[in-house]
């Protein structure tokens, strides 16, 4: 399988999905044939082609070549709220070893593949697991987007307390600034290199409309 990253967040709306994008951009930059999946997505529109979520149509149109939707997002749900809910209400379960299955058949299609979680990495996916739980069945180095807003610092040491104690490996953080005017943005950043066990691996700036190559250029892939 081809080499591959988890990229999980401290919350939902912390911008995985813009460091995704950018991360794919900087593997394709550097020559890779780099393919992205977001497996599961809750808050899709319906279309005639079915549920589409707009972050997982992101994702597929950054891929290095044109892959099916239901590889790239096998599990859609309409309303926005958390997966397992979603699932229930849809009637339809999400299955981890499809998901591993899935990611199994891209990578066996591209030097890179890419997942982006879903909410944080406690949220479950049914009742026996968690997308934490996934990312460990997957067996990809993590990501964690950190967004920086008031309570990051929190929410980025219990997140690296929680993949450390799953047995996931921790690759690196990116900081992502999504409050315009956050307080002490500086002091936070330092406290969180301070006191995170991984290495940063970017400090993306408040961008109002970002691009994949706008992010990239704000990453560091020296360890990817």
């Amino acid at each position: 399988m081809a080499r591959g990253l988890f990229i999980t967040g401290t919350d939902t709306g912390c911008g995985k999905t813009e460091i995704t994008l950018g991360l794919m951009h900087k593997l394709q930059q550097r020559g890779d044939r780099v393919l992205g999946m977001k497996p599961v997505a809750s808050g899709a529109d319906e279309t005639v082609e079915g549920l589409r979520n707009e972050d997982a149509l992101r994702i597929q149109s950054q891929c290095s070549q044109q892959v099916s939707y239901d590889l790239i997002n096998p599990y859609a749900y309409a309303p926005p709220i958390a997966p397992h809910l979603a699932a229930e209400a849809a009637g339809r379960p999400i299955d981890p070893q499809q998901l591993v299955d899935i990611c199994t058949r891209l990578g066996s299609m591209a030097d890179s593949i890419l997942v982006e979680g879903v909410g944080g990495w406690s949220v479950p996916l049914n009742e026996d697991h968690t997308l934490g739980d996934l990312a460990n069945l997957l067996d990809l180095p993590v990501i964690l987007v950190v967004g920086l807003k008031l309570g990051c610092i929190n929410h980025a040491l219990m997140t690296e307390s929680c993949i450390n104690h799953s047995g996931s490996r921790l690759l690196g953080w990116v900081a992502n600034q999504v409050d315009t005017a956050m307080d002490a943005r500086e002091g936070n950043l330092r406290t969180l290199s301070e006191r995170l066990s991984a290495p940063c691996l970017g400090v993306v700036p408040w961008l109002e409309q970002p691009t994949p190559a706008e992010v990239a250029g704000y990453l560091d892939d020296s360890l990817l």
